[in-house]
């Protein structure tokens, strides 16, 4: 400050620019900020990492131990059916696997609102110690005591598998979305895995010396350390639902009034309704046809085998053309195909049916969830909307293989050709629902590509 000849006052460039700074400040304080921090944009995928393929490796392990498993039960359907249970039919034996594989698949409504909720280490933990348990004391069972292996194998183990399947699915959305479909295929091709591994050593245990009880064990041992390493590596990468500051509710209503929506989930549970039919009782038909007991051990392996690629090489193919469009071809085929297991009754036949049923049958059953989750609007809907597909596929499969049993079986007969016109005839229904539903998505999206 300095004075003036008329003893006023004047401002220097410094006082000046002070007096500005501090009514800036002021003006900021009283304006509040310039700038808002813009909302947090939606989540980012790293499509793999090592992290991210761990999780996968974790899930197929898991699907390895659950699916594979429901897949093999045709071994149980065949030893129970002539051996441990004789006396009881084959639809009152079919119950016990289509029990638990009802609850595999219906357990992912509770799990997958379990999973969306951030709880998805409880759910595999929970689910990996009820099956273990449930596997051991299936292991205890008398023989002749259907009560006993309908508790264990098909309540027990059905439950643990309906904690742990779903969200070993969905976690892969975590880590992919451009290449979700592949993630999801190698993850279900544990399960192919699995069914070939275990009907192998079943076949063999319960025959041999180890009898049922030790081959059951086996199995159990080899789950543990399976399902133990899955627990370990398996992480989850995105916040729960309720922890995401930018999470929008889930909109029940609007995923119920889907109609697109509805006509996949209709699809599914008719194409599951008679899909399952040969993997259940393919080892019994080979065997009543006279083919030696050495191949029909190794029928339902070989159909498992070649699933193991359909589970995976068409869902390569789905992530540049759409699930539907690969999806649907193949379940039109798998309903053709099931005429062909009439051929089975010698070495060509039989390996012929499991190579062709094996790869078409299980390109349906590993794009199927990456379909029904297409229709989600948001990243939230995943869990609820494969949740809620599983959960009426579940019915689908809890009555087809014991329908399939009781059409089998006529005055102490074989009658084939009656399930498998009921299976061929289902299939080909859900393949026609699923083509109405890929029309609606399309229209929806604007592109061919779905």
């Amino acid at each position: 400050m300095a004075s003036t000849p008329e003893g006023g006052v004047t401002l220097n460039d410094s006082n000046v620019a002070l007096s500005k700074t501090s009514s800036d400040a002021i003006g900021a304080v009283e304006l509040g900020p310039v700038k808002s921090t813009p909302p947090p944009g939606p989540p980012q995928f790293p499509e793999g990492g090592l992290q991210g393929w761990l999780t996968v490796f974790g899930g197929a392990m898991v699907l390895f131990c659950t699916f594979g498993a429901v897949q093999s039960f045709g071994v149980y359907e065949d030893y129970y059916t002539l051996v441990w249970l004789k006396g009881y039919t084959t639809s009152d034996i079919s119950w016990i696997g289509s029990v638990q594989t009802f609850l595999l698949f219906a357990g992912g409504l509770p799990a997958g609102k379990l999973f969306d909720e951030g709880y998805f280490h409880h759910c595999i933990g929970a689910g990996s110690l009820i099956y273990l348990f449930s596997v051991f004391m299936l292991s205890l069972c008398k023989q002749h005591q259907y009560y006993q292996i309908f508790l264990a194998q098909g309540i027990g183990m059905g439950l643990g598998m309906g904690l742990l399947f779903l969200p070993a699915i969905s976690v892969t959305s975590h880590y992919f979305r451009l290449r979700r479909t592949v993630a999801m295929g190698v993850v279900l091709s544990g399960s192919s895995l699995g069914a070939v591994i275990y009907p192998i050593m079943l076949n063999n245990l319960f025959n041999g010396k180890a009898g049922f009880g030790w081959g059951v064990r086996a199995a159990a041992f080899m789950d543990l350390g399976l399902l133990l390493t899955a627990n370990l590596i398996m992480k989850t990468r995105l916040p729960s639902r309720k922890n995401r500051p930018n999470a929008k509710p889930v909109e029940i209503k609007s995923i119920l009034s889907d109609f697109g929506y509805w006509l996949c989930i209709i699809g599914a549970a008719l194409t599951f309704w008679g899909l399952f039919v040969p993997f259940f009782y393919l080892q019994l038909f080979t065997k009543v046809h006279g083919v030696s007991s050495t191949l029909s051990f190794y029928a339902i392996p070989i159909m498992n085998a070649s699933s193991l690629f359909g589970r995976t090489i068409p869902n390569f193919l789905a992530d540049f053309v759409g699930p539907f469009n690969v999806m649907i071809p193949c379940t039109v085929i798998s309903g053709g195909l099931m005429f062909l297991m009439f051929a089975a009754t010698d070495l060509n036949g039989t390996v012929a049916f499991g190579i062709l049923y094996g790869f078409f049958s299980g390109a349906f059953v590993s794009i199927i969830t990456p379909a029904a989750a297409s229709f989600s609007r948001d990243l939230n809907e995943i869990g609820i909307r494969i949740g809620i597909t599983s959960f009426i596929i579940g019915f689908a499969l809890l009555t087809g293989t014991p329908i399939a049993g009781a059409l089998v079986a006529y005055d102490g007969e074989y009658v084939w050709y009656r399930p498998l016109v009921f299976a061929t005839v289902v299939v080909l229904a859900g393949a026609a629902f699923l083509a109405a539903s890929r029309h609606y998505l399309a229209q929806r999206k604007g592109t061919q590509i779905v």
